[in-house]
């Protein structure tokens, strides 16, 4: 009777290799959004609490606090999602396709409005 081999050949990256590629992501994803909420005039610790990081951001977006309840709603949470990303564009002086991008590129978009020139204008009204 043959015995399994006691190391199976492994495609890809070794596995640290995957973990430090995704801490550093990690680390990319908090200090873009800690930067865009300082930015914004807000604390960049907000970014780290779950839930309070999106109320934050619906103020940042000027969007009115009851819209975390249209983000519990499937379907309806990608349309109010691109809504407040593109009100956030708005408010740091992009574009309405940038904040589709932030939507839907974030660990791109985040970046680049958190360490760009983009400077916060306030709540458009």
């Amino acid at each position: 009777m043959m015995s399994l081999p006691l190391m199976i050949a492994q495609e890809g990256p070794p596995d640290f290799v995957v973990a430090l590629i995704g801490f550093g992501i990690m680390i990319l994803a908090i200090s873009s959004a800690w930067r865009v909420f300082t930015k914004a005039g807000k604390e960049g610790w907000a970014a780290l609490i779950p839930l309070y990081n999106i109320i934050v951001l619906l103020e940042i977006a000027g969007k009115p606090l009851w819209w975390i309840l249209l983000l519990c709603i499937p379907l309806v949470n990608i349309i109010v999602s691109v809504l407040i990303f593109t009100a956030v564009a708005k408010n740091f002086g992009k574009s309405a396709a940038f904040g589709i991008g932030l939507a839907f590129l974030g660990i791109i978009f985040v970046p680049i409005l958190a360490f760009g020139d983009a400077e916060y204008q306030g709540v458009e009204e």
